[in-house]
C-alpha cells in the first residue's frame, strides 16, 4: 500500500495562462497524458456508528511520475467529503476506534511511515510510537487502549569467513553478501531485510512498543481481539521446514498476558484471516484443504468455537473463493467478498451456511488492467461502504444497506466527461475445443463505424488463475483510442468460474486456454468491422507466457508484444521470487525430475515455429518473470532472424510494471508504434 496537489491542477499551475483565438472543441481522445489526471478510491473504513468513511484516495504527481495517496473523509448521507490534514507526505491505512472518536493510520515519510492517531474531535494527532520502519496489520483493541501491528525484528545477515584487515584509506570491494534463507528477495522489493515478523502492542496514547510473539516465523495480519482484549486472533505457518511450504498456515490465539500462544487449526493446507465474533463465542476463519495435487484451490470461510472446537465449513456450496470475513453486529452472519465472472460481489453468509448477494459491482483501484478486485467495510448497523466503478469509470465510493449502491464520489467526472470512452461491450464465446463457455469483452475505437473495418487486439490476462471484467483499463482505452478494436476474455483456467474451470489448466498450462483466444478472435471476426490481414495479440505476465505461446502455434497475428513473459518454465520457477510454491503446485516435480514436461510447455519449444513480427517487454528489476525469461526470447527470435526489440522498463518491478504512469504510457505507445509497423501477417 503504498496536502495533495490533484494532477489536474498541477497541470494548470505549470504555464501561465494567455489570451487565446477561439478554437475548436477539446480533443476527446484519451491519451497517455491523462494518466496523470487519474484518480481511484481504495481502502474505505466505515465508522464503527456508520456516521463516517475514511477512504485512500489515489492520484498520479505529475511531477514525481508517481501514485499519491491520502486519506479523505466522506457523510455518507450528503456524500461531503474533507481532506485528511497530514504534515509533509500522504496517508494510508486508516483505522477507527471503536468509539470512532479516533482515527489511526500510517503517515508516509521518507523513510516509511509512522504509526499516527488523529483525535476527530480536536482535529489534532500524535506519533504514538518511535519505529525505525513502517508498520503493518494496525489493529484497535475493543476498549481503543491498545493498538496492534506487525513489524520486523531485524536479524544479522548471513556470513562466512571474512576478508583480510582493510589498511586505512584503501578502496576495497564491498564485501561478500551471504545467502541462506530458502525466501530472500521479493518482486517489488529486492532482496529482503534479515529478519522475522512479529506482532507487537502499543499504548493508543503513545509510548514504547511491547513485543508479543517471538521465533523464526513470520506473524502478521490480519489481527482480531477478544472482546475482552485479553487475547488476540492470527494465523501464522509456524512448523518446522516452513519457508519450504508457504502454502500453509494455523490459526494461533495470543494470550497478551503472558504471551502464550495456542494453536487453534491442524490440517495440511492454510487457515487464516481469523475474526472472532461479537460475543467472542466463535470464531470465522478462511482456508481450504491442500490437496498438493493441484493448481488452484477455493478459498472456504470456515467457522469454529473460539477454542477452535467444532469447525465447520460455511460455503462449501459456494463454488467461489471468498475474502475478508467480517462479522454482522448481532454475530449471525459474516460478510465476505468473492469473485464472479470476472465482478467482485459482497455476500452475507447464515451460520447454516445460508448466503445472499448484498452488493455487486465493485473494481479494484488499479488503473492499469481491467482485474477483478474490490473492496469493502461494514458499520453496525448494516450499511456497507463499496468500492465501485466499470470499464469507463476507475474506483470510486459507494454505499450501500440493501437496496442498490449510492454513488458517494466522482473523483474522476471533470476529466472524463470531456473524453470519449470505450464501453467494454460482453461478447459471448463458444471454445472450438470443446464448446465450453468462455467470456469476453469487446471495445470499440471511438466514433465507431460497423461499415468500417479495424485493426484488433487480442489482450490476454496474466496469473494464470486471475481473472479479467468489465473493469476499467487504461492501457486498453488508449489501445481503443489508437483506432483498434480491443478484447480480452477469461479463457479455461481464469478465476471466478469455480475449481473445475480454473483446474482446466492444472499441469496444462498453456493448452487449450489456446484454443478459448483463438475463439474469442473468431468471434469478434464474425461480428464484422475486423481488418483479417491486422490482427495482433499481447499479454503480461501469463499474459505473456501465452502471446509468445500463441505466435509458435500460428501465424494469423500481424505482429504480438509478449510481456513480462514466462518463456522457458525450467529456469523460470528457479529463478522467480516463488520458486518455493510454483514448481510444486504448478507442475508436480521439480525441473530435473521432469526436463522434457517442463520443456514440453515452455514457449521457447516452439521458438523454431515463429514468424511473427514479436516485441519483447519487461521490467528491469522483475523478480517474478525475471528479465532473463524475455532476453532468452529475444536472443532466440535474433538467431532465427524474426523481427523483435527488446524493450525494458527502468526499475519497474513485476508487479509495479505501471506503477509510474510515464512508463505505462510510453510501454502502451511502443506497442501500438510496434504494430503499426506490420500490417500483414507474415508469410
Amino acid at each position: 500500500m503504498r496536502a495533495f496537489l490533484l494532477a489536474t491542477v498541477a497541470c494548470c499551475l505549470l504555464s501561465q495562462p494567455v489570451a487565446a483565438a477561439p478554437t475548436d472543441a477539446q480533443d476527446p481522445t484519451f491519451t497517455g497524458r491523462d494518466l496523470f489526471g487519474l484518480q481511484s478510491v481504495s481502502d474505505p473504513q466505515f465508522r464503527p456508528d456508520g456516521g463516517q468513511i475514511a477512504y485512500v484516495r489515489i492520484s498520479n504527481d505529475i511531477m514525481t511520475d508517481k501514485a499519491r495517496r491520502t486519506i479523505w473523509l466522506v457523510d455518507p448521507k450528503t456524500g461531503a467529503q474533507s481532506p485528511l490534514a497530514t504534515e509533509g507526505g500522504g496517508a494510508v491505512s486508516p483505522r477507527w476506534s471503536p468509539d470512532g472518536q479516533r482515527l489511526a493510520y500510517l503517515a508516509l515519510t521518507p523513510k516509511g511511515a509512522e504509526l499516527t492517531v488523529r483525535w476527530l474531535a480536536t482535529d489534532r494527532s500524535a506519533r504514538v510510537a518511535s519505529l525505525d520502519q513502517a508498520p503493518g496489520d494496525i489493529t484497535w483493541s475493543p476498549d481503543g487502549k491498545t493498538l496492534a501491528f506487525s513489524l520486523l525484528t531485524p536479524e544479522a545477515p548471513a556470513s562466512l569467513g571474512s576478508a583480510p584487515a582493510k589498511p586505512e584509506g584503501a578502496e576495497w570491494a564491498a564485501p561478500l553478501k551471504v545467502e541462506t534463507r530458502v525466501t530472500f528477495r521479493a518482486d517489488g522489493e529486492g532482496v529482503l531485510t534479515p529478519g522475522f515478523a512479529h506482532i507487537f502492542t502499543v499504548s493508543a496514547d503513545g509510548g514504547a512498543p511491547r513485543q508479543r510473539t517471538f521465533g523464526k516465523f513470520d506473524d502478521v495480519g490480519p489481527f482480531s481481539f477478544t472482546p475482552d482484549g485479553k487475547a488476540l486472533y492470527f494465523a501464522a505457518n509456524r512448523q518446522a521446514g516452513w519457508e519450504r511450504n508457504p502454502n500453509e498456515a494455523e490459526v494461533f490465539r495470543l494470550n497478551l498476558t503472558d504471551d502464550t500462544l495456542l494453536a487453534l487449526t491442524k490440517r495440511i493446507g492454510p487457515d487464516f484471516s481469523p475474526q472472532i465474533s461479537p460475543d467472542g463465542k466463535r470464531v470465522a476463519y478462511l482456508g481450504f484443504d491442500d490437496a498438493r495435487k493441484r493448481g488452484y484451490e477455493n478459498q472456504r470461510l470456515y467457522v469454529m468455537d473460539a477454542d477452535g472446537q467444532n469447525s465447520r465449513v460455511l460455503t462449501g456450496d459456494l463454488d467461489r473463493s471468498v475474502g475478508n470475513p467480517t462479522w454482522s453486529a448481532d454475530g449471525r452472519s459474516i460478510y465476505v467478498l468473492y469473485d464472479d465472472h470476472g465482478t467482485n460481489r459482497v455476500a452475507r453468509v447464515g451460520l447454516d451456511g445460508k448466503w445472499s448477494l448484498v452488493a455487486d459491482g465493485l473494481i479494484g483501484s488499479d488503473f492499469d488492467r481491467p482485474y477483478s478486485g474490490g473492496g469493502y467495510s461494514l458499520a453496525r448497523n448494516g450499511a456497507l461502504a463499496v468500492t465501485t466503478g466499470d470499464s469507463t469509470h476507475p474506483a470510486d465510493l459507494a454505499v450501500t444497506q440493501g437496496s442498490g449502491l449510492k454513488r458517494l464520489t466522482d473523483l474522476n467526472g471533470d476529466l472524463l466527461a470531456a473524453r470519449t470512452l470505450a464501453k467494454a461491450q460482453p461478447l459471448a464465446v463458444s471454445s472450438s475445443f470443446d464448446k465450453k463457455p468462455i467470456d469476453a469483452w469487446l471495445l470499440t475505437p471511438p466514433k465507431f463505424d460497423p461499415a468500417k473495418i479495424y485493426p484488433l487486439i487480442l489482450e490476454i490476462h496474466g496469473g494464470p488463475f486471475s481473472a479479467y471484467g468489465p473493469n476499467f483499463s487504461a492501457v486498453d482505452q488508449l489501445y481503443a483510442a489508437a483506432g483498434y478494436l480491443v478484447v480480452y476474455s477469461n479463457p479455461r483456467g481464469s478465476t471466478s468460474y469455480g475449481e473445475a474451470f480454473a483446474n482446466e489448466i492444472d499441469r496444462n498450462y498453456p493448452s487449450h486456454d489456446y484454443d478459448d483466444l483463438m475463439s474469442v478472435v473468431d468471434a469478434v471476426i464474425a461480428k464484422g468491422s475486423v481488418d483479417l490481414n491486422r490482427l495482433y495479440v499481447t499479454g503480461g505476465s501469463g499474459g505473456g507466457a501465452l502471446t509468445a505461446w500463441i505466435v509458435g502455434k500460428t501465424s494469423r497475428f500481424a505482429a504480438a508484444a509478449t510481456q513480462k513473459p514466462v518463456i522457458n518454465w525450467a529456469s523460470e520457477v528457479l529463478t522467480t521470487d516463488g520458486y518455493a510454491t510454483m514448481g510444486p503446485y504448478w507442475f508436480g516435480k521439480a525441473p530435473w525430475e521432469d526436463p522434457q514436461g517442463y520443456w514440453a510447455r515452455s514457449p521457447l519449444s516452439l521458438v523454431g515455429n515463429v514468424k511473427t513480427p514479436t516485441m519483447v517487454v519487461v521490467g528491469e528489476n522483475d523478480l517474478r518473470t525475471p528479465d532473463s525469461e524475455a532476453e532468452q526470447y529475444y536472443a532466440a527470435l535474433q538467431l532465427r532472424g524474426v523481427p523483435t526489440a527488446l524493450v525494458k522498463l527502468p526499475g519497474a518491478s513485476h508487479g509495479g510494471y505501471a506503477a509510474r504512469p510515464s512508463q505505462s504510457a510510453a510501454t502502451t505507445s511502443a506497442i501500438i508504434a510496434w504494430f503499426e509497423k506490420y500490417k500483414t501477417p507474415p508469410k
